[in-house]
């Protein structure tokens, strides 16, 4: 086939992706080979399509796309074609595509040059080295001693740091000591949704972070409300707590009684030898603490 052939085909397939599909996850494809490709390929089979291609290429897909279906969304991922970067066509969930794809990342030595996904760490223990080779590690200013014949790191020893750059030496080391300390694979960036455009972290945003946040902000508003003296859904309920509260505080300095108050009564109404007691008999049996704390509280009023 020869190159032109082979643009015709990617333009009718890219085009064709861009009909069927609504969701498309954009990856970063740095260091990741054609056998990785092909086991994600073939992971995602049925639920999503793997495309990579030169980005003039797609760019030039898309554009011819928009002239057809002008004021279309898919202009949003024109400012995105850069670097290597992998489109993966869905209609399915989001988080499962993604989940089977960080599944089918692999081990990878740490090469000079490269930047840290992580902070590497040296654990102590022995290196399987023989003992002329300490002038190597002294070098590197690795703390070393000689044990059972061979050189054994003594204490553990931070190497790299997570966003800085490999060097040479620690590259040597780690290939030395047999570490690889990073994986290598595709790695979401952003995410195209029915017209929207999301950075991959929206992604790593919970049910339970949802739930925080809403509860946060409930708190916040009932806060409000209830200093502002402006009545809510969220401050309600506690203005109505506090209004019942000091009806009770009321009706246990007056005469005045209410179907409310009528639980409390048989606490007014205790000598204080009697709360002593009810209280001491609710801390014993090991429930009603709340209860048995404002048995205490009543107690030590009457007193």
């Amino acid at each position: 086939m020869s190159p032109r052939e082979r643009k015709e085909v990617f333009f009718a397939k890219l085009t064709a992706l861009l009909d069927e599909y609504t969701k498309i996850l954009m990856f970063g494809a740095d260091h990741v080979g054609s056998y990785q490709f092909q086991k994600i390929r073939i992971a995602l089979r049925g639920k999503a399509v793997v495309l990579m291609g030169k980005n003039t290429l797609m760019r030039k897909v898309i554009t011819t796309y928009l002239e057809k279906n002008p004021g279309h969304s898919f202009e949003s991922l024109l400012p995105y074609l850069k670097g290597n970067v992998c489109f993966i066509f869905t209609n399915s969930d989001l988080s499962d595509v993604r989940n089977i794809v960080d599944e089918n990342r692999v081990p990878a030595a740490a090469k000079a040059g490269v930047v840290a996904e992580c902070t590497v760490v040296v654990p102590p223990g022995p290196t399987g080295c023989d003992p002329g080779q300490t002038a190597w590690f002294q070098a590197l200013n690795v703390p070393t001693k000689i044990s059972r014949g061979q050189i054994e790191i003594v204490s553990e020893l931070k190497l790299v740091s997570k966003g800085e750059r490999v060097g040479s030496s620690e590259a040597a080391l780690l290939q030395k000591l047999d570490i690889r300390p990073f994986t290598y694979g595709l790695k979401l960036r952003d995410v195209y949704d029915n017209g929207s455009i999301f950075s991959a972290a929206v992604m790593d945003i919970t049910e339970g972070d949802l739930k925080a946040k809403f509860s946060n902000a409930c708190r916040r508003i009932a806060s409000i409300g209830l200093a502002a003296g402006y009545p809510t859904l969220c401050s309600l309920p506690h203005s109505i707590g506090n209004g019942v509260r000091r009806l009770i505080a009321v009706a246990a300095m007056t005469d005045y009684n209410f179907a409310e108050c009528e639980p409390w009564n048989k606490f007014f109404n205790m000598s204080p030898e009697e709360l002593a007691k009810l209280a001491a008999a609710n801390a014993a049996s090991g429930g009603g603490g709340g209860e048995a704390a404002e048995i205490r509280h009543w107690s030590i009023r009457y007193r």
